[in-house]
């Protein structure tokens, strides 16, 4: 047993690496869990279609055919799944993650899920014996890809000093929020002011447009002052050729906006301007843009849409 409350297996004292399991196979999942192979770490992957694992095995990922099955052979096992109940499901559902688990295993959730959904996920977890950590990530496809993410993570210490070499490889920066529903809720908070500047640079574009002005110079004056993001940058030229490519699709920024929404009511917060967002994404996603990147809100402006 291990200063950390793990028990570590002879396979794993052997290598000295935590032998890792994964669950959910997206547009997150997958390049999280290539770079954890990419740096040496044992695979376990699981995935609904089980044809997501395949690119993974074929990097020499191992596969186990149920959450159940892949928490039972992996010391630490992370999951990314889409929804609320998607993270639910995996994790306590038939043949979920948690039958798999007993003490001194770890159980990490990465998805994005309102605070009660992860505190009934890590009372679930408890049962067993198991750690959890609450770990949703801030960051899309690229710093996906390229270890870049940002982990808000809340519940047992012990797992998140044990597991922060992986956050290490998947993200460049972690932080421990304390108690569970902390990290759900910095998260939703985060999303939520990302879904609204989204939302007020469509205006901005379309505006600028329709007065005359060359919206890409728009983007490149918006970038060198004060209200410079990343986002704006990377996001404009493509906006501005009505091209979506998907880093994080509309449909889950609709999703945390709604939770958003939903913390704001439970603690009597007024949120008007992520409100009127929210509205524009449901527009944008009747629409049928619900997998095209987050940027597409900008359709829900246009004449056409609105009409």
């Amino acid at each position: 047993m291990s200063s950390s409350g793990f028990s570590i297996p002879d396979a794993t004292a052997a290598t000295g690496k935590l032998r890792v399991g994964f669950l959910g196979l997206g547009i997150m999942g997958s390049p999280m869990a290539q770079n954890l192979i990419k740096s040496g770490y044992d695979v376990t992957v699981w995935n609904r279609t089980k044809s997501k694992c395949d690119p993974l095995i074929n990097l020499g990922a191992k596969y186990q055919p149920s959450p159940r099955e892949v928490a039972a052979s992996c010391d630490v096992t992370f999951a990314m799944l889409a929804d609320p109940e998607s993270a639910l499901n995996v994790a306590s559902g038939e043949n979920g993650a948690a039958s798999g688990l007993s003490p001194g295993k770890g159980y990490v959730d990465v998805s994005t899920v309102d605070a009660t959904t992860s505190k009934l996920i890590s009372a679930r977890i408890k049962d067993t014996g198991a750690l959890f950590l609450e770990a949703p990530v801030s960051g899309s496809k690229k710093p996906a890809e390229d270890g870049q993410l940002i982990f808000l993570t809340a519940g047992d210490k012990a797992l998140y000093e044990r597991v922060a070499p992986l956050f290490d490889i998947m993200g460049k920066s972690k932080f421990y929020l304390g108690e569970v529903g902390n990290g759900a809720a910095m998260k939703l908070v985060v999303n939520m002011i990302m879904g609204s500047m989204m939302a007020s640079f469509s205006e901005g574009l379309l505006l600028s447009e329709k007065v005359g002005l060359d919206p890409s110079i728009l983007v490149q004056v918006v970038s060198q002052g004060a209200i410079s993001a990343p986002m704006y940058s990377l996001k404009g030229p493509s906006m501005i050729q009505s091209l979506y490519p998907t880093a994080f699709p509309l449909k889950h920024q609709q999703k945390d906006l709604r939770l958003a929404l939903g913390l704001a009511e439970s603690v009597s917060q007024s949120t008007p301007i992520a409100a009127a967002a929210n509205e524009l994404y449901k527009v944008a996603k009747s629409h049928g843009l619900g997998d095209q990147d987050f940027s597409a809100v900008i359709e829900s402006l246009k004449s056409k849409l609105q009409h």
